[in-house]
C-alpha cells in the first residue's frame, strides 16, 4: 500500500483558534497547553477494495510525544474535534481524526459497524508509512468511536498501547436486542440522526437532535414498526430494517457488529469511562470485569452522565483522565496518578470514591413485596392476597427518564406519574432513618403469572424524598419466555452506587413495559417489526411468604 499525498498542507491554528481553545480548558479545568499545532484536513486514506477515507491530522509543533487514531462516523468537527483531536494536539500528540467510510467525504456505503474491523486495519496500514508516526499509539474517542477501538482488538496490532473507551459498546445485538425486545427510542433515533446529520450545519442538527423526541413520537406509535421506520427514514438508514426485524442473533448478519472476543484479546492497558444513566453502561462494566478478571491493566471511571454528557459536562474529567493515562502509557513522561483503579461517583451523596475493584464488598438486604403497595423488611404472611395490573399494548406504559440515547428523555426524572398509573404496581418503603448506600447491582425476584403467555416485565427503583417527589434510581426489563410465562422472574437492575437519604423512602415499581424505550409486546406472539394487531394481557403477583423480593448490595 502506497502513502497518499496531502490533498492540503498543514495549516496553523489560528489566533481564533488558540482564543478558543485556551477558553475550554479553562471552562474545563484542563492541564495548560504545551505545544501549538497545526491541522492539515482532507488527508486521503486508502482501504483495500479501493475506497479513500478522509481524515485531518493534527501535528504538535513540539517534539511529538506519540499518535493517537480516532475513527467515527460523525464528522471531524466541533465536540468531536475539541474533545479527541485539539485537546491532544495542545498536549504533544499527533492525533489522525477519520470518518467512517460513507460519511463525510469518505467513500463507499456507510454500513454501521460492519467494515470497521478491515478499515481499521487498513488506516493503520497507511498509518505505519507516514514520516511523522513514531510507532506507537492510542486510541481513544466515545459511543460509535469506542466501538471502532474494540473493533481494532479484536487483533491489536503491535503499535498499540493503550486504549481510552468512553461509553464504548462491543456488542451491539446485546444493546439492540439483549432484553428480547427491540430498543426502539435509542436505536430509531440514531439511525434518524445519522440519516439527517450530513444535511445540515452544525446549529441546525443540533436543533433537529433537540426536537428529536416529539418529531419522533408518531413514527414510534405507528405500527408495523419496520414500515413506519422505513416510510420515515425515506432510504436515509438502509440499516434500520434489518436492526429492528432481524430477531435470531445468531444468524451471520449480526457477526460484523459483535467484537466481544476482543475482551479476550486485549493485552495493553485500557481506560474505560462509564455514565449511571448511560445506555452502554451494562457492556461498561462487563468490558471492565472481564478485563479485571484476566489481570489486565484496566481502570474505571463511572459519573452521574446521561449519554451525551460525555461530550459536554464530563469533558473536564474525561480530558484530566485521558492526559494521565497518555503520559503514563504512549508518552512516558508521567508515573501513574489514579490513587485506584476505580472511581465512581455515589449520586445521592454528589462524591466520588475510590474502590479497589468493581462491584465493592456488599451485604444484599432484603425487602419483601407486601400487601397495601407495601416494601420492607417483614417477611408477608402466607395468607397475603397477590396483586395484580393489566398491560394494554394499545396504552403502553411509558418511558419516564433511564438510561436513553435522547438527551431530553434520559436520566433521573421525576416519575410520580407512573406510580399512579393504573398498569403500573408501586410498592413504598418506610422512611430511612439514616442514610443507605447501595453500590452494585441490585435484584428483583417477582412470583408472577401472566393469563398471556406474551409479555415483558419492568420494574424500577426510586427515591421518594420527603415532599413525594420521585425519581428513578435504577430499572430492568425484560421479555418472558411464552413457553414460561409463569414462576419466579428473576431480574439483574442497572448497576448503581447510590445513597438514599435519611428521610427518603425506597420505592419499587413493576409495570408490563417500557415504551419507547423498548418496543410493546405486541401480546399476540406476532413481531411487532410486521404485525400491528395486539392483545392485552392480566398479571398477577404474588406476595405471600416473601415469594417477591428486593434485594439491595448496601455497602458499609
Amino acid at each position: 500500500m502506497t502513502t497518499t499525498p496531502h490533498p492540503s498542507t498543514a495549516r496553523p491554528r489560528t489566533r481564533r483558534g488558540r482564543t478558543f481553545d485556551a477558553a475550554l480548558n479553562r471552562l474545563f479545568a484542563l492541564p495548560p497547553p504545551t505545544s501549538d499545532y497545526t491541522v492539515t484536513r482532507g488527508v486521503r486514506v486508502p482501504m483495500r477494495d479501493g475506497v479513500e477515507l478522509l481524515g485531518d491530522h493534527y501535528a504538535p509543533t513540539s517534539q511529538a510525544l506519540g499518535t493517537l487514531l480516532v475513527r467515527g462516523p460523525y464528522g471531524r468537527s466541533g465536540l468531536y474535534a475539541v474533545n479527541y483531536a485539539r485537546l491532544y494536539a495542545q498536549h504533544g500528540y499527533h492525533v489522525l481524526f477519520t470518518s467512517s467510510r460513507g460519511t463525510f467525504g469518505s467513500g463507499g456505503t456507510f454500513r454501521p459497524m460492519v467494515d470497521e474491523v478491515e478499515d481499521g486495519v487498513d488506516t493503520l496500514a497507511w498509518l505505519r508509512e507516514q514520516s511523522w508516526f513514531g510507532g506507537r499509539l492510542v486510541t481513544v474517542g466515545l459511543s460509535y468511536l469506542g466501538f471502532t477501538q474494540w473493533a481494532m482488538l479484536m487483533d491489536p496490532p503491535p503499535e498499540l498501547v493503550g486504549a481510552i473507551v468512553i461509553v464504548g459498546p462491543h456488542d451491539f445485538t446485546r444493546v439492540a436486542h439483549g432484553t428480547g425486545a427491540f430498543t426502539l427510542n435509542d436505536f430509531l433515533g440514531w439511525s434518524d440522526m445519522v440519516a439527517d446529520q450530513e444535511k445540515h450545519g452544525p446549529l441546525r442538527s443540533l436543533v433537529n437532535m433537540a426536537r428529536a423526541e416529539k418529531r419522533l413520537a408518531p413514527v414510534m406509535q405507528a405500527l408495523p414498526l419496520r414500515e413506519a421506520g422505513e416510510r420515515h427514514l425515506a432510504g436515509g438508514a438502509p440499516w434500520y430494517g434489518d436492526w429492528v426485524s432481524r430477531r435470531d442473533l445468531t444468524e451471520p448478519f449480526w457477526r460484523a457488529h459483535d467484537m466481544t472476543a476482543a475482551l479476550d484479546r486485549v493485552d495493553v492497558p485500557v481506560h474505560l469511562v462509564g455514565g449511571w444513566q448511560d445506555l452502554f453502561l451494562d457492556q461498561t462494566l462487563e468490558q471492565y470485569a472481564r478485563l479485571h478478571e484476566r489481570g489486565q491493566d484496566v481502570s474505571l471511571t463511572v459519573g452521574p452522565w446521561v449519554h451525551v454528557d460525555l461530550v459536554t459536562k464530563a469533558a473536564g474529567v474525561v480530558g484530566r483522565e485521558g492526559l494521565g493515562f497518555l503520559a503514563e502509557h504512549l508518552a512516558g513522561t508521567g508515573t501513574r496518578t489514579r490513587r485506584s483503579p476505580v472511581r465512581v461517583h455515589v449520586t445521592g451523596a454528589d462524591e466520588w470514591r475510590d474502590l479497589p475493584a468493581w462491584p465493592p464488598a456488599s451485604t444484599g438486604q432484603t425487602l419483601y413485596l407486601a400487601p397495601a403497595n407495601g416494601l420492607g423488611t417483614e417477611v408477608p404472611a402466607d395468607d397475603a392476597p397477590t396483586v395484580g395490573f393489566t398491560y394494554d399494548p394499545a396504552d403502553p406504559t411509558p418511558t419516564i427518564g433511564g438510561r436513553l440515547l435522547s438527551q431530553g428523555m434520559a436520566g433521573r426524572r421525576d416519575d410520580r406519574a407512573l406510580a399512579e398509573r393504573g398498569d403500573v404496581l408501586a410498592f413504598t418503603g418506610p422512611v430511612l432513618t439514616a442514610p443507605l448506600e447501595v453500590l452494585g447491582v441490585p435484584v428483583v425476584e417477582l412470583a408472577h403469572t401472566s393469563d398471556n403467555p406474551h409479555a415483558d416485565l419492568f420494574v424500577r427503583i426510586s427515591e421518594v424524598d420527603a415532599t413525594g417527589r420521585s425519581r428513578n434510581v435504577s430499572d430492568g426489563f425484560v421479555r418472558l419466555d411464552p413457553s414460561a410465562p409463569e414462576g419466579v422472574v428473576r431480574l439483574s437492575l442497572d448497576a448503581i452506587a447510590h445513597r438514599f437519604a435519611a428521610g427518603s423512602r425506597i420505592r419499587l415499581l413493576v409495570a408490563g413495559g417500557s415504551y419507547p424505550r423498548f418496543e410493546r409486546n405486541l401480546g399476540t406472539g406476532e413481531d411487532p417489526a410486521t404485525s400491528s394487531a395486539t392483545a392485552r394481557s392480566r398479571r398477577t403477583i404474588t406476595l405471600a411468604g416473601g415469594a417477591s423480593t428486593l434485594v439491595l448490595p448496601v455497602t458499609a
